[in-house]
């Protein structure tokens, strides 16, 4: 098996990030696709034995969240509590994020850190004063090059637009502090080369490359034109910029500064995972700043394409106008979390449509997965009254099963756990789960239970112990992405009470064949995934 990104950097945990989301607007699928991938992630890695930090939170400064404060006619800083509490916070909970950490940059333990930073850049004249006048987009935060700009049209014509936002950019003109950016590029660079999967995947890494090697400009880490942030510790005139103030969220979180062992033992961050618009700043700016301090830097930076939704039964064409409870109370949340990282390339750009995720639910989930396990807890509870049968009888058959069982392992374990390919990692677990109802299909239990003999009663019992057992793989496997169903599997198997609680079943011993005891109670349970019902059409 390739070596874990705790073996790559001699690091104890396996630390992974989620961008930090703006708190200008509640939570979208976007931000949920990006959470949702960090909880496999980090899950998967769980379910290793490994020891684990996972991070989210909400990035609280800036221009935009000022605006948008006193739109709404409150403090930013009440703006940012209302939103955190009543959306963000229980948006993650609702959808079973296991986030080991939620950090705020309002709070003290960031905002202190990063004065610490900043002025530790300072005093290493890494940071100078000077002028700067260009455009800016405030929803980007950020200045644009002329080059980037797009041409207005319609009531913005005339105008230039930022190519994200698609929104005027206004012209700024500041005195500002700029951190000696330029210089770091040949650094970047050489990174780069020695460390080929620094940046994933390798469109983005392609165009980060391209970028750093145009030549990079001084970046500005001051504002001095509003003061909703954090102010430069040597000038209380200016606040720190936005972006400078929240990558260094991934270290302060982890006690840089404050609590050295735990820095130590955490640091560096194995995976950030980003949005491929956030790419450039953690990829290009985040690595640069740690150099200048010293700091090591993380192992990847991953980041996942654009959601972009289609199909005729959701009316609203805008991210921002889905909310992820739309789907959830529909679908429910284990196969929401399924279904994005399923039916999507991670890295690539995805499209959402109600009748895909309509058709993969009641193909995949209800159809292959949920018709199997019910089906093996009835013929267990039919035939045997319920208590899981020894397996006597073995044949090629069984043992094709088993094989498939151990591929189904291998192959997951390499996709999910390193190589960040949720979609393939899931799509060989299911592959699995095709086999063993192509299994069933074949050996037809049914047909074989008529027959009163022994050795037909102990070819039925071996057909119904490799079926639970093949259950007893996908339920381990499957853990990570479908938490709540996959505890409903487990607790049907009747498997805790002789081999202990799902969460502590390793998912690289998960290929072993044999695991569940014969004589274990198998229950009908609750049907996994229920039939569901159309929506009212508006």
């Amino acid at each position: 098996m390739a070596a874990t990104g705790n073996e790559q950097r001699g690091a104890s945990a396996y630390y992974v990030s989620t961008p930090i989301y703006y708190v200008n607007d509640a939570p979208h699928l976007g931000h949920a696709y990006t959470t949702v991938a960090g909880d496999v992630l980090t899950r998967w890695h769980r379910q290793r034995g490994e020891k684990v930090w996972f991070l989210t939170g909400t990035d609280e400064h800036g221009q935009k969240i000022m605006r948008t404060a006193e739109a709404n006619g409150v403090t930013p800083q009440e703006w940012c509590d209302k939103l955190v509490e009543e959306a963000w916070k229980p948006l993650w909970e609702h959808l079973e994020i296991a986030n080991d950490d939620f950090i705020r940059t309002t709070q003290k333990r960031h905002t202190d850190r990063v004065q610490e930073f900043v002025q530790d850049l300072y005093d290493k004249g890494e940071i100078y004063q000077g002028g700067y006048e260009g455009p800016y987009c405030v929803g980007c935060e950020e200045y644009k090059t002329p080059g980037e700009l797009l041409d207005g049209e319609g009531e913005f014509a005339g105008q230039k637009l930022c190519p994200i936002h698609k929104k005027p950019v206004e012209m700024l003109k500041e005195e500002n502090y700029f951190f000696k950016l330029s210089e770091y590029g040949p650094r970047l660079l050489e990174h780069y080369e020695k460390n080929p999967g620094f940046i994933q995947p390798e469109s983005a890494r392609n165009e980060v490359v391209n970028f750093v090697r145009q030549g990079l400009q001084d970046l500005s880490i001051s504002r001095s034109t509003f003061d909703w942030g954090v102010p430069v510790p040597w000038d209380s005139g200016h606040v720190i910029y936005v972006w400078v103030d929240a990558l260094l969220n991934y270290a302060t979180a982890v006690g840089y500064g404050s609590d050295q062992a735990k820095f130590e033992e955490t640091w560096p961050a194995s995976v950030h995972l980003v949005g491929k618009d956030i790419l450039r700043f953690h990829a290009v700016i985040w690595p640069a700043m740690l150099m200048a301090n010293g700091l090591p830097l993380p192992g990847k930076i991953a980041a996942n394409g654009w959601l972009m939704v289609g199909g005729e039964k959701m009316s609203k064409s805008n991210l921002t106008g889905i909310k992820p409870q739309d789907l959830t109370s529909h679908f429910g949340v284990d196969a929401y979390r399924w279904y994005f990282l399923r039916a999507i390339a991670f890295g690539q750009d995805g499209s959402f449509s109600w009748e895909d995720f309509s058709a993969r639910y009641t193909s995949e989930l209800a159809n292959d997965f949920g018709n199997l396990a019910s089906r093996v807890a009835a013929m267990v509870g039919k035939y045997f009254g319920g208590t899981l049968p020894e397996a006597t009888a073995h044949s090629e058959a069984e043992q094709a099963v088993a094989d498939g069982l151990a591929k189904a392992v291998a192959e997951a374990d390499a996709k999910i756990g390193e190589e960040l390919d949720f979609a393939g990692g899931i799509a060989a677990v299911f592959d699995f789960i095709k086999q063993v109802n192509g299994y069933l299909t074949e050996q037809e239990p049914w047909k074989v239970a008529k027959d009163t003999a022994d050795a037909a009663q102990a070819r039925l019992a071996t057909i119904l112990y490799t079926a639970a057992e093949a259950l007893r793989g996908m339920a381990v496997l499957l853990a990570p992405v479908m938490p709540a169903t996959c505890e409903k599997l487990w607790i049907s198997l009747g498997a805790e009470p002789h081999i202990g609680p799902l969460s502590v079943q390793r998912v690289q011993e998960a290929g072993t064949w044999g695991i569940l005891p014969a004589g274990t109670t198998v229950t009908k349970g609750d049907v996994l995934f229920p039939r569901l019902e159309e929506p009212a059409k508006g």
